[in-house]
């Protein structure tokens, strides 16, 4: 039984291509209303996800409902969902609000509504006044929001954004994140927003879904997602972190760079191989005298809001984040508190099915 408050749920969705498996029995729910990301690395499966939710593709294996009704076999334009892909689609013959106006024009829609909805579309997406321009004429954030109000003027339930800002600038990709993210609070409808850039899915989202290999890896709001990552990979992908091998001595307690250290995570075992997960900025630089341990700094890059030192104790060279910059050369000390040290399955370990979760 579908539970109603999920607008779309994937069960058991497997995909192969020529016999190579690119989706591997996942799991996701999306509730209505919500900002879902799905992130991950080039072929990782997040846009054949993409496609199957939007009719585009069809799964070897499993089940897409919709309000709980399958529409596993039901084809994209019977679907309440719209696309936006990272190259527009624009028609370069039509101006802007014909371009806008184009699929209502197809469902025959009245005259005096398309020209309500465009209106409406234009302040939307704050082109009023471009209506009759030609889109060759646009910039490219302007064309990217002439695709966005071309996908939302037939009032989708769903809206799905395959890579939108890829093609703009960072100045503009950042200021059209803030755009979209705005445009979906106040039209109140659900995107699902595919991209492999952990800044737009952090900056963006309500839930983020970490993809690699045709895996769900792990889900969650923004900050769980980067502050407990479920693995060394999400940890990697998602910000910057210090990756080390590690013993889990017991429970509260590891053994890494030589040295043993509380911590808060238990339930591996005993003298249990771990990787052990630091984020740079949860490196505290104390006096090389009262420190867990020392090294000396190697070297020192101004990242602009902070410094970033990477510091050698002989056994781990260490990427630290901090306002105050030591010298180069300098011995410091280190020191990390028990809740910022996070101990996870080694990633080695084959990727399972039930390493997924849901939204």
């Amino acid at each position: 039984m579908i539970e109603q408050e999920h607008l779309i749920d994937l069960k058991g969705i497997s995909k192969e291509f020529d016999g190579t498996q690119v989706l591997c029995n996942i799991d996701l729910y999306v509730r209505k209303k919500e900002f879902v990301t799905l992130l991950g690395p080039s072929g990782c499966g997040k846009t054949t996800t993409l496609r199957i939710i939007g009719g585009f593709e069809y799964p070897t294996e499993g089940t897409v409902y919709f309000e709980g009704k399958d529409i596993t076999e039901i084809p994209p334009y019977k679907r309440r969902v719209n696309t936006v892909f990272q190259k527009y689609a624009l028609f370069p013959h039509l101006n802007v609000q014909d371009n806008i106006a184009f699929g209502l024009k197809i469902a025959k829609t009245p005259r005096d509504e398309i020209k309500k909805r465009v209106d409406r579309m234009l302040d939307l997406v704050n082109l009023r006044g471009y209506g009759k321009r030609s889109v060759d004429a646009l910039s490219g954030g302007q064309q990217q929001r002439v695709a966005i109000a071309r996908a939302l003027v037939n009032e989708p339930e769903v809206l799905l954004l395959d890579e939108p800002l890829g093609a703009l600038d960072l100045k503009l990709r950042k200021e059209m994140q803030l755009e979209l993210k705005s445009m979906q609070q106040r039209l109140g409808i659900t995107f699902i927003y595919v991209t492999h850039d952990q800044e737009e899915a952090l900056t963006m989202s309500d839930t983020v879904v970490v993809m690699r290999d045709g895996h769900i890896l792990q889900i969650g709001d923004p900050k769980r997602i980067y502050d407990e990552p479920a693995n060394a990979f999400v940890a990697d992908f998602i910000g910057e972190s210090n990756i080390l091998r590690g013993t889990m001595l017991r429970d509260e307690l590891v053994r890494f760079s030589g040295n043993d250290f509380p911590c808060v995570d238990a339930g591996f075992g005993k003298n249990a191989p771990v990787d052990v997960v630091i984020r740079p900025e949860d490196i505290m630089i104390v006096g090389e005298d009262i420190g867990q341990i020392s090294g000396v700094v190697k070297s020192v890059l101004f990242k602009g809001v902070h410094y970033e030192m990477m510091i050698d104790t002989g056994e781990t060279v260490f990427k630290v984040h901090s306002t105050i910059m030591q010298a180069q050369g300098t011995l410091v000390g280190l020191s990390i508190v028990p809740y910022n040290i996070h101990i996870m399955k080694p990633m080695d370990e084959p990727l399972s099915g039930d390493e997924g979760g849901e939204a």
